[in-house]
């Protein structure tokens, strides 16, 4: 949303507010001086959630009622339902995005509201060919482009002196992207030297560090697996590793996999439902692993820690590949979504 923000706010005569609710009303990144940020007046409290809901309601209903928007764009799929429910009866175009894997379970009431108000946005944006068949299936007459995220440019520097063997995991440390398993495969490769970084932090309901470490502790690997925690940046880690390991089991779009591609890092992936399939091109620009398939990850994980020249050729073509998802590209894609039937832009 950040990266939409920020490319939207350089058009010509487009004006970009970003409205902020939730439990967290905190900016996280960085965002133009010409995107305005409103946040209700009031916090979240755990013992007073639905008069916070009832309230946080009111409030994104009257400001967009305030600002008269030529499009509403709404990213998340629970809190979807929440902004069309807000806007209900109001005029105002909405689209909206799930960023989940397709699918997903979201039990009774959520799946109620779904099925009530999904119909009625303008439209919807799928991030993978994936999702889109299956939101296609589901929602048969709502209005379905496929658009995936965008992805950062890395400036990699030209030379390899900054490079270190290092196999990097980026993520949240949270069951589904397995990295207890992706442990354990990286300590079989044995390869001598080599250094397994995984960059997250834990999650307010599962809290895994304390778990990884001991683990970590029980297989006397604390000199070969280092568990990072949460970055608030992490364009370092990316350019001075050689691979990228990714055993998530449940995606949308992950981002972390174009951002190692941008940095010209080869990927190995598992093949979960959606996401990884449209960014690994398998023996090109990474491998792409049948899900849960251990033994073929570890394979092809030390087929590239073993070679130096399949890394390289590797890493090259996933700078190329992950043009595609250029900010400029996805951000006119959007555009073109949301304005394109209209005369202007000038909202």
């Amino acid at each position: 949303m950040a990266e939409l923000a920020n490319y939207f706010a350089r058009k010509p005569g487009l004006s970009v507010h970003l409205i902020i609710f939730g439990s967290i009303h905190e900016v996280y990144y960085p965002l133009s001086d010409r995107v305005t940020v409103h946040v209700p007046g009031f916090r979240y409290h755990p013992s007073r959630r639905f008069p916070y809901y009832l309230r946080t309601m009111l409030f994104v209903r009257r400001r967009v009622k305030a600002l008269k928007p030529g499009a509403v764009l709404s990213l998340g799929e629970i809190w979807n339902s929440f902004v069309l429910l807000s806007l209900y009866g109001l005029k105002y175009p909405v689209f909206i995005s799930d960023r989940c894997q397709p699918g997903k379970e979201f039990g009774r009431l959520h799946s109620l509201l779904r099925r009530l108000l999904y119909p009625r946005a303008d439209g919807m944006i799928a991030q993978t060919e994936v999702a889109g068949a299956i939101y296609r299936r589901e929602f048969k007459k709502l209005d379905i482009a496929v658009i995936g995220n965008p992805i950062r440019e890395f400036a990699v520097p030209d030379h390899k002196k900054a490079k270190e063997d290092i196999v990097l995991s980026v993520g949240r440390l949270i069951p589904t992207k397995n990295q207890k398993e992706l442990i354990d495969l990286f300590l079989q490769t044995d390869m001598p030297g080599w250094k397994l970084v995984i960059v997250g932090g834990d999650t307010v309901k599962q809290p895994l560090t304390g778990q990884l470490q001991a683990y970590i502790h029980e297989r006397g690997a604390q000199e070969r697996v280092s568990l990072e925690g949460e970055q608030p940046g992490v364009d370092g880690y990316y350019l001075k590793s050689r691979i990228f390991a990714f055993t998530s089991s449940s995606e949308g779009f992950p981002n972390v996999i174009g951002e190692a591609q941008s940095a010209g890092l080869p990927v190995v992936a598992f093949d979960c439902v959606a996401g990884p399939s449209e960014m690994v091109a398998d023996g090109k620009n990474g491998f792409l692993v049948p899900l849960y398939d251990y033994d073929r990850f570890r394979t092809c994980l030390q087929m590239l820690m073993e070679s130096g020249e399949l890394r390289d050729r590797m890493g090259r073509y996933a700078r190329e590949s992950i043009g595609k998802y250029s900010i400029g590209s996805i951000g006119e894609a959007y555009l073109s979504f949301m304005f394109g039937k209209s005369d202007t832009l000038d909202r």
